[in-house]
């Protein structure tokens, strides 16, 4: 079931079958430039080779460390991750460059994936590097949405908010978007840098007022911030496609599809917002409430951790976890199974994520452990290893948002 679901994340198969799609539009391009950043770049820039090759222009590749692997006959650029550092204001001059370099008739390809935010990072001009990650931290904490964040963002942006797609003058830009966020808004994956603005400057600016951020401003950010309302810029999308070709709900609607097959009820959570502590307790919740009648029943859900949430961090296997806790104290009462996992690596680790039981808690105490000290040390990893519920992944690449599915055998009292 989880890796049905996975395997619709799957970026290669996610790029190809979009491009399989657009022969034609590939066969008319005179010169294709191909810009591809974020954490699936290497994978996605892999699956595009095969349909470009012939006409290829030039390319440009940003990725973390991490996950950089080999693409055929073309460089890497390793950027910053999960802050953006003065290689990510280096990938940003690097892909306007690319995109800068379309004529009329070309196809700039731009290929988005997680993480792109902070690798390609463009601040606007008399905007310093370390003033733009002072003002992203400042949102971070100060209670903002992800939406808020995102219309202060691209205002103090040369690429963020549509601003790529008006470099490739004359040219036309396919975006082939990954998300791993609810909602799948193509907006808000990498702060929408081929996107029409869903904001304005105005809207920034009431963000900055609302969450009284004018005072960690620096003297240089103000100035640009009060002159924001007095700058016009004209931009057309007239010449651009966005397209989200992977994404978590269609890998929510494979888990469905398969535990439709041996389940009597399956209950889909359209969002869960928050943090990890947050979701185990809403998701323990919605199980506890579930009517008794016999049968067994799913619970599948997404999670895109909150923005305010930074950091790397093993964020499955810490959901998991705070889910047998709570258990352990509220026993839902019927024998069940929770995993909580996303495509690749979780946080820093070398999991997937973890899939619990009722008994997990009383593996990790027979080590001599208390489970409550290792939640509150962020011991998470080391706890699930004790327990023996770590989810394996061969994949080098960071997870993305996580799949949290929730089996529960109601014919069955525990």
């Amino acid at each position: 079931m989880f890796h049905e679901g996975i395997e619709a994340f799957d970026p290669e198969k996610a790029v190809t079958s979009a491009l399989q799609s657009r022969s034609t539009e590939l066969d008319l391009a005179k010169r294709v430039i191909l810009i591809s950043f974020g954490m699936e770049a290497c994978s996605m820039a892999r699956a595009a080779l095969p349909f470009v090759v012939a006409k290829l222009h030039r390319s440009c590749i940003v990725t973390n460390c991490e996950n950089k692997s080999a693409v055929k006959g073309m460089d890497i650029t390793v950027s910053g991750y999960p802050l953006p550092d003065e290689r990510s204001v280096a990938a940003g001059y690097a892909v306007e460059r690319a995109a800068r370099s379309a004529e009329p008739g070309d196809l700039v390809l731009v290929l988005i994936s997680r993480g792109g935010s902070a690798m390609v990072c463009a601040p606007a001009s008399g905007v310093l590097l370390a003033d733009k990650i002072a003002l992203n931290q400042a949102l971070l904490h100060s209670g903002a949405d992800i939406s808020e964040i995102n219309a202060v963002r691209q205002q103090f942006s040369r690429l963020k908010g549509g601003r790529l797609a008006q470099l490739a003058t004359g040219a036309r830009v396919l975006s082939l978007i990954l998300s791993d966020i609810v909602g799948d808004d193509a907006g808000t994956i990498a702060s929408g840098p081929t996107v029409q603005p869903a904001t304005t400057a105005a809207d920034a600016l009431a963000v900055l007022i609302r969450y009284r951020l004018n005072g960690v401003m620096s003297g240089p950010l103000r100035s640009y911030a009060n002159g924001l309302l007095q700058r016009t810029e004209e931009m057309s999308f007239s010449h651009v496609e966005n397209l989200v070709v992977g994404s978590l709900n269609a890998s929510l609607r494979k888990v469905i599809e398969r535990a439709a097959v041996s389940h009597q009820t399956i209950f889909k959570v359209d969002e869960l917002e928050g943090c990890a502590s947050d979701v185990a307790a809403t998701l323990h919740r919605l199980a506890k409430l579930q009517p008794a009648e016999a049968g067994p029943m799913a619970i599948v859900a997404g999670w895109s951790p909150a923005a305010k949430i930074t950091g790397i961090r093993e964020r499955n296997q810490e959901l998991a976890l705070r889910f047998a806790f709570l258990d352990e104290q509220a026993p839902i009462g019927h024998p069940w199974a929770f995993l909580s996992g996303g495509a690749g690596r979780d946080g820093s680790s070398t999991a997937a994520g973890a899939i619990v039981d009722a008994n997990s808690i009383s593996r990790i105490r027979k080590f001599g452990c208390e489970p409550g000290v290792l939640l509150e040390d962020g011991a998470f990893h080391h706890a699930l290893q004790f327990s023996g519920d770590l989810l394996p992944t061969s994949s080098p690449s960071s997870a993305a948002a996580g799949l949290q599915i929730l089996l529960i055998n109601r014919t069955a009292r525990h």
